[in-house]
Formats: structure tokens, sequence, C-alpha cells
């Protein structure tokens, strides 16, 4: 063998080497990559996740609004990323406890008793104006001492959070997306898909509460969406009873 061969020769054989390195590489960092996306929602391999879908509240109890459909389809891609499986379950329906399974739960609670009770017992200090049907506190948030309103199609707002109960290692988050119109769940959802990472970076597998502002969906639909705050503190601060009224 001379040594133009020997060069050839030794030249494949560093090649190959190198592009064996490169793709352990590239594997490793996806697996890592891959298991933290897995840790961040809950979801093993082979898990299975739970889907909760309100109902049109204008509309009989299974009517699903189109926006809330485009939510779950967001949802459901996440899900599949991770190897896991979802089953789409009424809100009427979910009867389980906290933590069994990652739950994604979305609506407000006037369409939506599983969110209601979330809310309840979650979030105490989170209040939502279900009762008006007209006026400027249709779907209102109250969160602490603040209040948020919505400006139909300009500005409205949603809370997106993560929570886990206090418990072992295997307990699973439950996702909430509550939001003044069924857009406001589409951009919510798209906010968690493009953001898990940062979110993951920075709350680790810990609790959290978003309040998003969805910015003039009449033109950019649920693509433009803002941060107004971290809430968790005062959504998960019970609100001060009112004062009892005295007769004279």
């Amino acid at each position: 063998m001379n040594d133009d061969v020997r060069n050839i020769v030794l030249g494949v054989m560093a090649a190959g080497v190198s592009a064996a390195l490169g793709w352990v590489a590239r594997t490793y960092l996806w697996k890592r990559r891959l298991r933290r996306k897995q840790s961040f929602f809950g979801l093993p391999d082979h898990a299975e996740s739970l889907l909760v879908v309100n109902r049109n509240a204008g509309g009989p109890e299974l009517s699903v609004m189109r926006h809330d459909v485009f939510a779950l389809l967001e949802l459901s891609a996440l899900i599949k990323d991770c190897n896991a499986h979802a089953r789409v379950v009424a809100h009427d329906a979910a009867q389980q406890g906290f933590g069994e399974r990652t739950e994604f739960c979305l609506g407000g609670p006037a369409s939506n008793r599983r969110m209601e009770a979330h809310l309840s017992s979650l979030l105490p200090g989170v209040r939502m104006n279900a009762e008006a049907a007209t006026g400027p506190d249709v779907g209102a948030f109250r969160i602490g001492g603040e209040e948020y309103r919505m400006d139909a199609g300009r500005s409205e707002y949603v809370l997106l959070a993560r929570l886990t109960a206090d418990g072992g290692r295997d307990t699973r988050p439950v996702f909430l997306f509550c939001g003044q119109r069924a857009i406001t769940h589409q951009a919510a959802t798209r906010y968690l898909a493009r953001h898990h990472e940062r979110l993951a970076r920075k709350y680790g597998g810990g609790s959290f509460v978003l309040l998003l502002k969805v910015v003039n969906s009449e033109a950019y639909g649920p693509d433009v969406v803002e941060l107004v705050a971290d809430v968790t503190r005062a959504a998960r601060t019970a609100l001060p009873e009112p004062a009892p009224t005295t007769a004279e």
C-alpha cells in the first residue's frame, strides 16, 4: 500500500468516525431534550393524558367551539411528541383525582365544571365573572386586587397554569387554559408549545400561573400574545371575604 492509498483509507476512516460521533452526539442531545419535555409535561413514554373539553356556553352540551378544537389539536401534537397518548373527556365526565394523570383542561368556569372546581380548590385568588351577560364586566378576571376586563377582538385575557400537587415524583401536573373567549385558549396552547422549554428552565417541575393578553385577535388571530404577569402568588392566595353589610 503506497502513501496515497494509505492517506485515502485514513481519510475515509476519519470521516466515518466523525460521522458516527456526530450521530451519537445528536442522538444524545435529542433524547435529553425529549426527556426534559416529558418531565415538564409529566408524560413519560406511553403515558395516558386527559384532554378535558368544555362546551359551547350557548349551544348543546357536547358542542365545542371551533377555536377550542384548534387548541385541542395544538395539545395533541405536544402529547404525541412526548410519545404519549391522549383521551378526550367531557368536562362533566372527568371524575378522577388530581395528579393521577397529566390533565389539560380548557374553558372558562361557565362552560367547564372541572375548570370551575380547579379554580375553586387550586386557585382561590382568581375570580371570573360568569354572571354578566352584557357590558364591560363580561368574563372579567379578578386576580388578587387587580381586575382585567375584555375588549372583544382587541384585548382579551387568558390564564395559563401548570399546577402540581405536593407529593412524590410521580405526581402528574394539570395544565389550565382559562380564557375570556375560545380564541384565547388556542392562543395559550400555542404559547405553551412555543415557550415550554423556557418555562421548564424557569420553573422546573413547579407550579406557575401566567396571565397572558391576546392582542387584536380580529386581525392577528391567536398569534400575538403578550405575557402580562406571573400571578402565581396572587392566584393561589385566597381572596378576602367581603365585609358583611349591616342593616341601619
